[in-house]
C-alpha cells in the first residue's frame, strides 16, 4: 500500500475525538480520587501487590490506544499535503520531545523538597505549567509573528530558570531534576514517537503493523518471562520503553484504525465488525489464559494488562463507533468536545487548580470529600475543568505541539 493513495475524512475522525475526549473525562476525574475518602476501590489504581484491575488502570491504555488510532489520520494528511519524509519524521520528533520533556517536570514534583528549593512545591508547579503554555501555545491565530517569538522565548527562560533552582531529594540527599521515570505525558511520548516512526517505515502496510506488534507485545512477554536476561546489560543505553508494553497498545490502536478506514469506512460492516471482535476477544483470552504468570498489574506493565486493555479499548471503541457514526448520536457528547480537541490543554489545567488551591490553604468540608457525594464532586469537578477548557478554546487558548 502507497501512502499517498489514502483518502481522509473529517467526519471518520469524529468519533475518534470523542473517544479522546470521554478518555480525558476519565482521566481528569480518576486523578481527582486523591481527594477523596472511603469511596469504591475498583475506580481507583489497584495497589501494585494486588493482581487485579481498577478502573483507573485503564484510562492510561486506553489513551495510548487512542494515539494509535490517530497515527495514520495525522500521518496520511501530512503525506496527502506533500510533505516529506524527513518533514514528517521531524515534526514526531518535535511533539515526542514536548510531551517527554512535561513528563519530565512533572515526575519530579513528586520529589520535590520545599525545605531545600527556593520556591514552595504549588508555585513550581503553577509556574512550570505557565511555561507549557507559553511554548506550546497554539499561535495559529496570531497574525503578528513576534507574538510567538516573545511568549515561547519567555517560556524556555522560565522553563530554565525552574529547572536551574530544583530541588528534590532529601536533606542528606539532595537531589537536582532526574530521569526517576518518565511520567504520564512522557511515556505517551515516547510511546507515539516509536509507533509513529515503525509506522512511517512500514509505509502504512498492514502485514509489517501486524509484525511490529507482534515483535512488541512478544518482547514484553520474553522479558517477563526472564529470556532476556541475557541482553539486559544493554538496558541503560537502549531498550524500548517500559519493555514494548505501552507501544504494543499504541500499536493495536495503529491497527483498529487502518482497518477502520478500509472496511468501515468502505461499507465492509461484517468483515470489520468480525475484525473487532475476533480482535478484542483474543486479547481478553489471552490476558486471562497468561494471567497466573504474572498477574494483572499496571505496575510494571504485565501482558495481562496489556491485552486485557487491548480488549477493553476496542470494545469501547466499537460502542462509541455505532453510537456516533452509525446511530448519528454524536450531539450526545458534544458538552465534553473541548477535552477531545483542546486535549493537553484539559489535562494540564487542573495542575494550575491544585496548586492555588494548595497555596489558599482552603479545603472542602469532609461530607462534601466522602463517598457518594465525593464521586459526584469530582465528576462536577471534571465537566467544570472541561467547560473552563472550552472557555479557553474560544479565546484562542489552547496547547498544540
Amino acid at each position: 500500500m502507497e501512502m499517498t493513495q489514502v483518502q481522509v475524512t473529517a467526519n471518520r475522525r469524529y468519533v475518534i475525538d470523542v473517544f479522546r475526549a470521554l478518555t480525558m473525562f476519565l482521566m481528569i476525574f480518576v486523578n481527582d480520587l486523591w481527594s477523596l475518602r472511603e469511596i469504591p476501590p475498583w475506580l481507583g489504581h489497584v495497589p501494585s501487590s494486588v493482581d487485579g484491575l481498577g478502573l483507573a488502570d485503564v484510562v492510561f491504555p486506553m489513551f495510548l490506544f487512542i494515539v494509535g488510532l490517530s497515527i495514520p489520520y495525522a500521518i496520511f494528511n501530512r503525506v496527502k499535503k506533500g510533505d516529506s519524509n524527513a518533514s514528517i519524521i521531524s515534526h514526531i520528533l518535535v511533539r515526542s520531545l514536548a510531551l517527554i520533556i512535561m513528563g519530565v517536570y512533572h515526575v519530579n514534583l513528586e520529589s520535590y523538597n520545599r525545605e531545600l528549593a527556593i520556591l514552595p512545591k504549588p508555585v513550581w508547579q503553577i509556574a512550570i505549567t505557565v511555561g507549557f503554555f507559553l511554548v506550546w501555545l497554539d499561535f495559529s491565530n496570531y497574525k503578528n509573528p513576534n507574538v510567538k517569538k516573545v511568549c515561547q522565548r519567555l517560556g524556555i527562560v522560565l522553563l530554565i530558570a525552574l529547572a536551574a533552582i530544583y530541588r528534590g531529594g532529601t536533606l542528606d540527599e539532595p537531589q537536582w531534576m532526574r530521569f526517576h521515570w518518565w511520567g504520564i505525558l512522557g511515556l505517551i511520548g515516547w510511546g507515539y514517537l516509536i509507533v509513529s516512526l515503525l509506522f512511517l517505515w512500514c509505509k502504512g502496510n498492514i502485514n509489517w503493523l501486524w509484525v511490529m506488534f507482534s515483535a512488541l507485545l512478544s518482547f514484553s512477554i520474553f522479558e517477563k518471562l526472564g529470556w532476556l536476561e541475557g541482553i539486559k546489560f544493554i538496558r541503560p543505553y537502549v531498550w524500548l520503553i517500559d519493555n514494548g508494553a505501552l507501544p504494543a497498545i499504541c500499536m493495536a490502536g495503529v491497527i483498529v484504525s487502518i482497518y477502520f478506514r478500509d472496511y468501515f469506512a468502505k461499507g465492509k460492516l461484517v468483515s470489520f465488525w468480525s475484525f473487532l471482535v475476533s480482535f478484542a476477544v483474543g486479547n481478553i483470552i489471552l490476558g486471562l489464559l497468561t494471567r497466573p504468570l504474572w498477574g494483572i498489574h499496571k505496575i510494571g506493565s504485565s501482558p495481562s494488562w496489556v491485552t486485557l486493555c487491548i480488549g477493553i479499548s476496542i470494545f469501547t471503541f466499537m460502542l462509541l463507533i455505532w453510537l456516533v457514526e452509525i446511530q448519528k448520536k454524536k450531539e450526545w457528547f458534544s458538552w465534553i468536545k473541548p477535552a477531545g480537541t483542546s486535549t493537553l490543554t484539559c489535562y494540564l489545567l487542573p495542575y494550575i487548580h491544585y496548586g492555588l488551591l494548595s497555596l489558599s490553604g482552603l479545603t472542602l468540608p469532609l461530607f462534601l470529600r466522602t463517598g457518594g457525594i465525593g464521586i459526584m464532586k469530582s465528576l462536577i469537578y471534571t465537566l467544570i475543568i472541561i467547560m473552563l477548557t472550552g472557555i479557553l478554546e474560544k479565546f484562542r487558548i489552547r496547547l498544540k505541539i
